[in-house]
């Protein structure tokens, strides 16, 4: 058997003594602090059946201790309250929150949560089915008007606490925009519950569609002067004729509501020179009612030098 000496390698031996004592030094010579904390109010094991009445807390404070090292070094999340619900039935309930049930990492204690109960109310599992309640968002081009307006698919299934699944009625969706449309519009949307308690069993999303037609009335506004817009200053002209009729398209409400001299007729004469054209009349948008007509829908316009 070789011989053991004891002073072989005595410069490495020494240097790890060395380096364990300013570890040791290092170490014992942190502080022990106190820190307080939010941390986030983590919720397992809610028996199936049961449903979580109202909202739960999502954060409780904590207090922990700990060398002032290990505790700069703690970062959200590290920190988390555990509270298990695998007894829970329904009713009331007022569940303790203690030390033990927050996780924490090595090297930090929790000495305090608050609060130190949590009162809770449980209710009975429900679903029901309900209609999709398309929502709609603008107004159509003037002249139109929403039709028919569908869902796929038509109704849903909730699911949630029973008292509120019987106070739902329907499933709102997010708004379709229809805004300026003039032919049908089809969007997907998602579904929406107004109470955060409950849930959808399937179907997250609609296709809704929104029939967009024509007013069901017109109105015939008659000799509307045509105006002459853009024209060179240096330049004169005349349109023959000087007016035109117009017909409006939208719902009695808003026929009722267009003056004629809202309707304003005229013909853009920009970079246009000396001679004779044949234009389109145009109109200034309503805000209410549609044009679907101008009567004569070309107008003769002569350009001369100089006004007259």
């Amino acid at each position: 058997m070789r011989p053991i000496w004891p002073f072989r390698h005595v410069g490495l031996k020494l240097l790890s003594v060395a380096i364990a004592l300013l570890l040791w030094m290092a170490v014992s010579g942190q502080e022990i602090v106190e820190r307080g904390l939010r941390v986030p109010l983590e919720i397992q094991q809610l028996p199936a059946g049961i449903e979580l009445s109202g909202e739960a807390p999502a954060t409780v404070d904590v207090r922990v201790r700990g060398e002032s090292g290990a505790l700069s070094r703690v970062s959200p999340g590290d920190v988390v309250a555990v509270l298990d619900l695998r007894a829970a039935r329904p009713g009331r309930r007022l569940l303790p929150l203690t030390p033990d049930q927050v996780r924490a990492p090595f090297g930090v204690e929790v000495v305090q949560v608050q609060p130190s109960a949590i009162a809770m109310a449980f209710e009975p599992s429900a679903t029901r089915s309900v209609p999709v309640l398309p929502a709609v968002d603008g107004r159509p081009a003037p002249g139109y008007i929403i039709g028919e307006i569908a869902s796929d698919p038509p109704t849903v299934d909730i699911i949630g606490p029973e008292s509120a699944v019987r106070r739902v009625t329907e499933a709102p969706t997010a708004p379709v925009a229809v805004s300026g449309a003039r032919e049908l519009v089809r969007q997907n949307v998602i579904i929406g519950l107004v109470d955060s308690t409950l849930r959808l069993k399937n179907a997250r999303t609609a296709t809704v569609t929104v029939q967009i037609v024509p007013g069901p009335l017109e109105r015939l506004l008659r000799r509307r002067p045509v105006q002459l817009r853009n024209l060179d200053p240096n330049l004169a002209a005349q349109a023959e004729p000087a007016t035109v009729d117009v017909t409006l398209r939208g719902t009695k409400a808003t026929l009722d509501r267009v003056e004629p001299d809202d309707i304003v007729a005229y013909i853009d004469l920009g970079r246009l020179g000396p001679g004779e054209y044949t234009l389109t009349p145009h109109t200034d948008a309503s805000p209410d009612a549609g044009v679907t007509h101008i009567e004569p829908a070309l107008v003769q316009v002569r350009i001369t030098s100089g006004k007259r």
